[in-house]
């Protein structure tokens, strides 16, 4: 059963404070589970999701459109209609939702893409003579895939060492076919890394059982072989077999060097594959890890950038269907950094595609919670956010990207020139107390890290306040120039000046910048959606494309503003308990830097005990008990700072 929306000609924008035009009538869209399509007037599909209830689901889109996500906001104004499909089941929406997302690739819906093609080691099943063969080709046809490998030395260095153990063919099919029409093997056939089956060494059903045998290593049955090589060579010893024991003894040898190269990071028996998932405002990144047997046997990452918000649980559901529709079967357990929607029609749809692959048994699909599996998928997150920062860093290392990005940025304020110097300021505290700001100098769209500059702000009313403070200081070295002529680089005039926050810290800056006679500067605000900049005297603020590439370098301003202010912060901190540390008897400046090096904050110093104190290098008993109660019990204004840090600082 399907229906659709009222349909409009054209998309242009409403006024901000209406909804668009063709939002269902009231009651007519169903309250059944159900999949659901934006398209535009050119009949394509814009965004594909799925709800289990539709009514409420979409009632989210067709809120004020300045209630909306920008996002969320361009994608139902290009749009001029939306319809729905009532399926019986939430699982049935969800294989709805896959198949849609499969065959229209909607521009608005989460679609990770390779920045490359990884190499995968492939066994050719399928072929009358199997074949061990490295290939970035997925569409081998009855082909076994292991991977994929970020690196293609090391899975050739795998390869190689696999032929000593399972010596079956891995060479092309011209060489075979020489080698059948001559009666001579190729070189491999001829070192023992190939049972020569061209030529009749072995059966073909002998061969297949060799690729068999490799498969099923590769799938997490190494131990078995292991111990099956093991006894078979200690009986081949013991019949005084010393040839064949030889063999077996090369084999082992073979075995092991594989197994020592490849991560023992669960214990035996262990099938899951581990995701680690990042994202921000922009983009998202995803690493996986897929441990056969224990071992972690491939890995990858995706990046992506975002269109439509998504909550961590739509994003979850999402990185799956990415990860398996069409791809490798997924693992007897999955451990996400965040539950799906839906989780048991996710396992069954997951129990699915490992029937696809011939394999059985249902999918568990976790968060972890403690010990070696929560370990991993922390590794993961961090590969992830490694992922994600490489992303970032390519964008900003290439000049034409770059440029094109300081050219976007020059068009969105309405500039005279390109902002070939930007200067971005960002103020942080904790609970109002210990305020610092910091600014940080892009010149050419690249960081220049000698020319930051950080500011303690003694007393201070709220971050309007902070701000024009800092800005003051900064507007009077732009009009006076240096005073001490030291050549500081401070002096320089920039093109743009960035503030983070809205139109309240825009207009402190801008006093600040108009009582100290400051012209010709652009100035602009961060809002917290990224996207929008607001500029001094402006209604609305600017919103910027989401396909510009002056988003991202926005981004990276304001990111690197605010590490260096929580930076700053940390610092003002250690400070303070080192003055106070250092006022006790006996506690001289190595013992201090060992306590902070040991506990790692001031906030733990003060937590630990005197049985805690002892155990850093050269605090004694006596020592400890003076450390003790000289710091007492009660949380100073350093702890309470730190710890509203740690509530307020994002995650990476």
């Amino acid at each position: 059963m399907s229906g659709a929306g009222a349909s409009r000609p054209g998309a242009s924008r409403p006024p901000a404070s209406r909804t668009v035009s063709y939002k269902p009538a009231p009651g007519t869209i169903p309250t059944a589970p159900g999949v659901y399509r934006f398209r535009d007037e050119h009949e394509r599909v814009l965004y594909v999701g799925k709800a289990k209830n539709l009514r409420q689901r979409l009632s989210n889109y067709f809120q004020p459109l300045e209630a909306l996500h920008e996002r969320t906001r361009r994608m139902v104004l290009t749009a001029v209609r939306v319809e729905w499909t009532i399926v019986a089941t939430e699982f049935e929406a969800l294989q709805l939702e896959f198949t849609w997302i499969k065959e229209y690739e909607p521009p608005f819906n989460v679609q990770f893409r390779d920045d490359k093609s990884y190499p995968y080691l492939a066994v050719t099943m399928g072929d009358d003579v199997p074949r061990a063969l490295i290939t970035r080709n997925r569409g081998i046809r009855g082909a076994r895939y292991f991977g994929p490998y970020t690196k293609v030395w090391a899975i050739r260095e795998t390869l190689d060492l696999l032929l000593k153990a399972f010596p079956m063919r891995s060479c092309s099919q011209s060489i075979y076919d020489r080698a059948e029409r001559t009666g001579r093997p190729c070189l491999l056939g001829d070192i023992g890394k190939c049972s020569a089956p061209c030529v009749g060494r072995v059966t073909f059903e002998e061969h297949r059982a060799t690729a068999n045998d490799l498969v099923t290593f590769m799938n997490g049955g190494d131990q078995e072989f292991v111990d099956r090589v093991r006894e078979q060579m200690q009986r081949a010893s013991a019949r005084l077999e010393f040839e064949r024991a030889a063999r077996l003894r090369d084999q082992l040898s073979a075995l092991e060097t594989v197994l020592s190269r490849t991560s023992v990071v669960l214990a035996d028996g262990v099938d899951a594959d581990v995701f680690g998932l990042v994202h921000d405002e922009l983009s998202a990144a995803v690493h996986l890890f897929a441990v056969r047997g224990g071992r972690i046997r491939g890995t990858k990452s995706w990046v992506v950038d975002t269109e439509i918000d998504l909550t961590d649980g739509e994003l979850a559901t999402q990185v799956l269907r990415i990860a398996y529709d069409g791809g490798d079967p997924p693992a007897r357990e999955v451990l996400l950094p965040k539950q799906p929607d839906s989780v048991p029609e996710v396992e069954a749809w997951l129990a699915d595609r490992r029937a696809d692959h011939g394999l059985s048994g249902r999918v568990a699909v976790r968060v972890p919670q403690r010990g070696e599996k929560r370990r991993l998928a922390d590794s993961a997150a961090v590969n992830a956010a490694h992922a994600l920062q490489v992303s970032r860093t390519k964008r900003t290392s290439d000049y034409v990207t770059r440029s094109q990005a300081l050219a976007d940025l020059q068009e969105a304020l309405g500039m005279t020139e390109a902002p070939l110097r930007i200067e971005c300021f960002d103020v942080s505290h904790l609970g109002g107390t210990g305020v610092v700001a910091s600014m940080v100098v892009f010149e050419d769209g690249l960081p220049r890290k000698d020319q930051y500059r950080k500011f303690a702000i003694a007393q201070t009313t709220d971050d309007t306040d902070s701000i024009f403070q800092v800005m003051t200081r900064r507007a009077r070295y732009l009009v006076e120039g240096d005073p001490e002529d030291t050549g500081s680089r401070f002096a320089y005039t920039p093109q743009l000046l960035l503030v983070d926050g809205g139109k309240p810290q825009v207009q402190a800056a801008q006093r600040a910048l108009d009582e100290a006679g400051v012209r010709g500067v652009a100035l602009a605000g961060i809002a917290k959606r990224l996207e929008e900049l607001w500029l001094p005297g402006e209604e609305f603020p600017v919103i910027l494309p989401r396909s510009s590439e002056a988003l991202y370098l926005v981004q990276r301003l304001r990111d690197e503003a605010h590490r260096v202010a929580i930076g700053y912060q940390r610092q003002k901190r250690s400070s303070a308990i080192e003055s106070q540390l250092s006022g006790i008897p006996g506690l001289g400046p190595n013992r201090v830097r060992a306590l902070l090096k040991h506990f790692g904050s001031a906030k733990r110093v003060r937590e630990a005990g005197p049985e805690q104190l002892r155990e850093v290098a050269g605090v004694g008993p006596a020592l400890a008990e003076a450390i003790a109660r000289a710091l007492g019990s009660e949380p100073s204004q350093a702890d309470t700072m730190e710890g509203a840090a740690q509530r307020q600082e994002p995650e990476a």
